[in-house]
């Protein structure tokens, strides 16, 4: 986690660096400040800066070293059990088809979001309830 924790705080300076030499830059060719891009650059700069500091928080609360952060750690150290998945559910699947037809319906048609809100809240609840029923049941 220390990796990732420069690794935030190195782009948050190179953004910081990349805002300045942008405005002048802009200041320089039209002789104003381009907004647009001075502002995404600095809001990039900013997100890596809460990330770092973050990401720092965490690493310093955790109460030791990540077997990610020692040179002589071995991949089965940082091997926990992530969580359980189902590799036989076809909820995902309908869920993203749904999360598609709705983005589609926002950008070309409204009236496919429509279609795609019912599909979206089934595919919630099925997901959702999958080992509350049939074969698989807890």
């Amino acid at each position: 986690m220390k990796a990732n924790v420069n690794l935030f705080w190195i782009l948050a300076v190179f953004f910081v660096l990349v805002t300045g030499v942008y405005v002048y830059w802009s200041l320089a060719a039209a002789e104003e400040i381009e907004w647009v891009g001075t502002v995404a650059l600095a809001l990039s700069a900013l997100l890596a800066l809460f990330l770092g500091f973050y990401l720092n928080q965490v690493h310093r609360h955790q109460g030791g070293e990540l077997p990610e952060d020692t040179l002589s750690a071995n991949i089965d150290d940082g091997d926990p059990e992530i969580g359980h998945f189902s590799p036989w559910s076809w909820w995902p699947i309908i869920m993203a088809a749904g999360g598609a037809l709705m983005m589609l319906g926002l950008s070309v048609g409204f009236w496919i979001s429509f279609i795609a809100a019912p599909l979206l809240l089934v595919a919630v609840i099925g997901w959702t309830y999958e080992y509350y029923r049939g074969y698989h049941a807890h």
